[in-house]
């Protein structure tokens, strides 16, 4: 099948799955979803169709980097969603995402030592995260028909964009612009519009406990792409996701932020 037919087919299919599931488990389940790479996976995977396993293995070490940039997005619209509208948290969120991202381009180690500091980051960004005490559930409105439509569009737009830059981008920008959370700054805005600012940090707490997994599949591909194949190291890759994201709902429906929802 030609790589133009997988990405029109295979990112808005994911996204679409994922935005209904997301829907009927509650926004600190649906942040937790977006831990599995349902857009930067398939940039993964059209990027060591089209440009090679060498460059997807260096993009692959970049997008699990951007982990970090994510869980900048994730402190500063939580911190700030209690008291601001959406508009100006997700300005935040991108600034920080676009801070870090510059930072880490320039930051060159291998990939243990990346590795180490992607998980301390993300410990961290989870203690860091403000408290989210236990509120009756507000009103809900439910979500206009064009939401998930909109969402799976927009998620293959972005596909289609970064996937056609990458050339001219290069593998180590790329890996790090991959992990942007388009799909999670989607949940979030409208779980704050609907619910309130607590269902929000809900989401975001929920996608810093899936952002294990998404480092773990990331690392996997880094690591194997180039010695074991394409197919191999994503089937690694998709194993391991699927064992941290259990471990992670596992310990997300064990804290009083996972029954928040409507």
């Amino acid at each position: 099948m030609d790589n133009l037919i997988l990405k029109l087919v295979l990112t808005p299919a994911l996204i679409g799955t994922a935005s209904l599931a997301g829907r009927r488990w509650g926004p600190a389940v649906s942040g937790w979803l977006v831990g599995f790479p349902f857009t930067s996976a398939p940039i993964a995977l059209f990027l060591a169709l089209n440009e090679g396993v060498g460059f997807a293995a260096t993009a692959a070490a970049g997008t699990m980097t951007g982990s970090i940039s994510q869980a900048a997005f994730c402190l500063a619209y939580a911190w700030l969603a209690p008291r601001c509208g959406s508009p100006a948290t997700v300005a935040a969120g991108c600034l920080a995402f676009a801070v870090s991202t510059a930072a880490l381009q320039h930051l060159a180690l291998p990939l243990a030592p990346l590795v180490a500091m992607v998980v301390a980051a993300l410990l961290l960004a989870l203690r860091s995260m403000p408290g989210n005490a236990e509120k009756p559930p507000a009103p809900t409105v439910p979500p206009p028909r064009w939401d998930i439509p909109a969402r799976m569009v927009v998620a293959t737009v972005f596909v289609l964009l970064l996937t056609s830059m990458a050339p001219a981008l290069g593998p180590r920008l790329t890996g790090l612009l991959a992990p942007f959370p388009l799909y999670a700054a989607v949940l979030t805005v409208f779980a704050h519009q609907i619910e309130g600012p607590g269902p929000a940090v809900a989401v975001l707490r929920g996608l810093l406990l899936g952002l294990f997994a998404f480092a773990g599949f990331f690392l996997v591909i880094a690591a194997l792409i180039e010695r074991a194949g394409i197919a191999p190291a994503f089937a690694l890759a998709v194993a391991l996701t699927l064992g941290l994201q259990a471990g992670a709902l596992w310990a997300l429906r064990r804290t009083p932020v996972a029954r928040n929802r409507p």
